[in-house]
């Protein structure tokens, strides 16, 4: 088998271990590209992003182009003479004339069984939906958004307790030998491509702060999986004992309906307390009270009075967390 010359696109933490495999494998990685540093958080604080960090680690050549349709960043790309282009959460859509450039073309590691879920935030929205299987496809990059053939997937039970940071990591995990296996079979010889079935498209949209908010006027499993489908962000929070409140772990108590309003607290215990949806109850066991550190509801507990008809509010907005 000959060694490809690969050209790897990734910026998240999901991407790490897919480039990890790559240079531990007989593959060359000829460079990485990663979005520039930018400032985040509140403190507005510019960190390396995880891909950086991993390349510079590996002692990978790395470049950090604000555009990449630059004819300078072109010839530079051009000059690495790469056969094959991998993208693995990149975050931002690649021109033609970058997808053509490799000589056997560009592929990308994308966190659903396509056709469902193309997009930005497929882990999320695959939680928030409620399904309950998901995984990793490799596919041929081509302009429209993750349209391209299929080469290769892996699919994996979604535990109806896992969140989607948790799941993220799994599906990083899985999709990094699944990559470089498709690497091996390119360079072996041309691949086998399906088309995908278009009538099974469904698009994962971006989360947007909004979606925070919990409506407990829904059936305690959509707010559950609200609750483990917005994590690392924008996370499900309300308004509780006059603070803001972030939910981070929680069960469906049940799902039969309550004689009190949703969003009200229906029963206390030493650790939990549950809340009323519509239908059902939702039993909260981990959370994060504005300005602290986030904590097992028993800690809560022990510092306040929570009692039954305790009203665990909207959010007046949705700030960052």
């Amino acid at each position: 088998m000959t060694a490809l010359r690969v050209l790897f696109f990734g910026t998240p933490a999901f991407a790490v271990p897919t480039l990890r495999a790559l240079a531990g494998s007989t593959h060359e990685v000829i460079g990485v590209v990663t979005q520039p540093d930018r400032p985040r958080g509140r403190g507005q604080q510019v960190h390396p992003e995880a891909v950086k960090r991993a390349a510079m680690d590996l002692g990978l050549p790395l470049l950090q182009p604000e555009r990449l349709r630059t004819a300078d960043v072109l010839d530079r790309l051009r000059a690495l003479a790469p056969d094959v282009a991998v993208v693995a959460a990149y975050g931002k859509i690649l021109a033609q004339d970058l997808i053509d450039l490799p000589r056997l073309g560009t592929i990308n590691v994308h966190a659903s069984l396509l056709p469902r879920w193309r997009g930005a935030a497929p882990v999320h929205r695959a939680i928030l939906a409620g399904d309950s299987h998901t995984g990793v496809t490799i596919m041929r990059v081509v302009k429209a958004l993750d349209a391209g053939p299929t080469i290769a997937s892996v699919g994996t039970p979604i535990d109806p307790a896992e969140t989607s940071a948790e799941l993220e990591k799994r599906l990083a995990d899985l999709g990094a030998p699944l990559l470089v296996e498709t690497v091996d079979r390119m360079a072996a010889g041309p691949v086998d491509e399906t088309p995908q079935d278009e009538s099974g498209v469904t698009y994962a949209q971006r989360l947007e702060r909004h979606e925070s908010r919990i409506d407990w006027a829904r059936a305690a499993l959509d707010v559950h999986n609200q609750v483990r489908g917005l994590q690392p962000w924008p996370l499900a929070a309300g308004t509780f004992l006059g603070d803001r409140t972030i939910l981070l772990r929680t069960t469906v108590a049940h799902e039969k309906p309550l004689d009190v309003p949703p969003g009200t607290v229906s029963r206390v215990d030493r650790v939990s307390f549950e809340v009323a949806t519509q239908p059902g109850a939702v039993r909260v066991v981990e959370l994060q009270v504005a300005g602290r550190k986030p904590m097992p509801v028993e800690a809560f507990l022990r510092g306040r009075q929570v009692q039954p008809g305790a009203e665990f509010g909207p959010l007046p907005d949705a700030p960052a967390p």
